[in-house]
Formats: C-alpha cells, structure tokens, sequence
C-alpha cells in the first residue's frame, strides 16, 4: 500500500492498492475509486456495534479491497484541518478524539477508551468516551484546524483549553484543572476547567476544534 495527503484546507488521502491489499473506512468516507476495487460492509458484532454507538462512530464501516491489478481510493476528511498517517503497532498505541479516525489497513483495531478519572472525563472537554487504535498498521485521522505536537518528558505537563487536545500517546495521562479564582472562572471565557496531559508522550493540539466553531454558529432559543 502506498498513500499520498493531498489539498489544503480540505485535505484528503490518495491511497494505492496491490491486489488483495484493502483498506477500512467508516461509511460515506469515501470520495472516488478505481472499478477494480470491491467494497464489503460490515458491523463487526453486537459488542462492537454497541461500543461505536456509544462513541458516535458508524455502526457500522466498509472495507474496499483491490481484486486486479493495481487499484486507487481517495478518502476525504469531514472538516476543514490536516489528515495524519499514523503508524499503529506494539508500543504504538494512540488515544484519539471520537471523530478522528479517517481510515487504517485491516490490521488497526478501535475500541472503547474510558477516561480512567470522572472528572476528566465529565470536564476536560474530549468526553468521557474516547477512541484507543491499538494492533499493527497504518491509520488516517483527522484533525480540526492546524496541528501542533509536542513530546512530553516522563511527569511533564501541559494545561490545554477544553476541546484542542486531538489525540495523544497512550502513555500519556489526562486529567482537569480547575480555572481558579471567582473572577476568572466569570469572566475568564475559559469556562470552569482545563485540561492537564501529562507526559511521557506525544500529544497533538487542533488549532480549531469543531465544538468551538459550531459554537459559533449557535442560535440561542428566544
């Protein structure tokens, strides 16, 4: 399999298939394909449907497998940002933002994350309801706005306004801080709680998180 990210603002991923190579996606993600590709439906069992319900994803998702020659597939994002490629494997493992994932190779497996802490989960803005990609491959996801990363060292951290954290290393631990302080907490625009991810780890930051924008957009009731 090869790929290449493609575009600007609206970016998508262009991905090259050998026969008998496939590539997984969540349905409608797809934007244009070779004829020599066969998309297969599937829902992967009660357990794993209830937990993309919970999470928001599709119930269910679309492998497109290559049957001759050498096929092609764009898939594009849902929102204006970038498309990462990770490299998924032992050692690897990334926890995500429910609607990060774009794509992976057969190999990559989602499941459930359950902030470990109530409080986080409740108030540091990326739900109690997180994704895990875990086994071996490659996977696309999505981030809103530009992307930042960081390395953090092993008890370093950072304090991160609700809804920029996209994803972070498994490693990596997360938890709330309160604002602080009457005035702050009123008048700050902060709201009443910060992030605080604590390394060792990797994390990547979005610019423009889609909670943020379409808050922008609300029309509050008369």
């Amino acid at each position: 399999m090869e790929y290449t990210i493609k575009g600007d603002t609206m970016p998508y991923v262009e991905i090259t298939l050998q026969q008998g190579e496939s590539i997984k996606c969540e349905g409608g993600a797809m934007s244009w394909m070779s004829p020599n590709l066969k998309m297969d439906t599937k829902g992967g069992g009660i357990g794993k449907m209830f937990s993309k319900a919970i999470t928001g994803e599709a119930l269910f998702h679309n492998t497109y497998t290559c049957e001759s020659g050498t096929g092609m597939i764009a898939i594009s994002s849902s929102f204006p940002g970038k498309i990462l490629a990770l490299e998924i494997g032992p050692g690897k493992e990334m926890i995500c933002q429910k609607s990060a994932f774009l794509a992976s190779t057969p190999g990559v497996e989602r499941t459930v994350y359950f902030q470990k802490k109530l409080g986080a989960g409740f108030f540091g803005g990326e739900g109690f309801i997180m994704q895990k990609l875990s086994g071996t491959g490659i996977a696309f996801v999505e981030i809103d706005g530009s992307v930042e990363s960081k390395t953090l060292a092993s008890g370093q951290s950072i304090i991160i306004d609700t809804g920029y954290l996209a994803m972070m290393d498994a490693t990596c631990s997360m938890d709330i801080k309160a604002v602080g302080g009457i005035k702050n907490t009123l008048l700050g625009g902060e709201g009443l709680f910060n992030t605080v991810v604590t390394g060792p780890g990797n994390i990547y930051l979005q610019s423009m998180p889609f909670s943020k924008l379409a808050a922008l957009f609300t029309v509050p009731k008369a």
